[in-house]
């Protein structure tokens, strides 16, 4: 088995007018359809873990400087897209975690999924 990343990308700013953010009927429907599956990842022994994040305004970038740690508020790729959620599942091989993300990208349309097999 190999693990895999999905990496769900949403807009920078859910705010924004061209974000597509759903309305309120409409997010409980995706949210409902991304838990069934979630539940089928379960049944089927490939799910780890998966989660939402918070939005991009709330990340804090880490990096060093010599012997230095320094902070910077905000995302460190200033994008359009960032990730905005994550599944992490243990497939046979690629065509199994596209199978999955294929899934997975149905149920947060139009929103896409990014699929990455994590080093061994």
């Amino acid at each position: 088995m190999t693990r895999y990343l999905l990496a769900i990308q949403q807009p920078d700013d859910p705010t924004a007018p061209d974000a597509q953010r759903p309305e309120p009927d409409r997010l409980a429907a995706i949210m409902r359809d991304v838990e069934a599956v979630r539940q089928d990842m379960v049944d089927a022994g490939v799910w780890v873990f998966s989660g939402g994040l918070h939005p991009v305004s709330s990340a804090t970038v880490v990096r060093t400087r010599g012997d230095e740690v320094l902070l910077t508020d905000g995302p460190y790729a200033e994008g359009k897209e960032q990730i905005g959620g994550l599944t992490i599942l243990d497939a046979e091989d690629l065509d199994a975690a596209l199978g999955w993300a294929g899934r997975l990208a149905r149920a947060i349309h139009p929103l896409p999924v990014e699929v990455r097999p994590f080093q061994d």
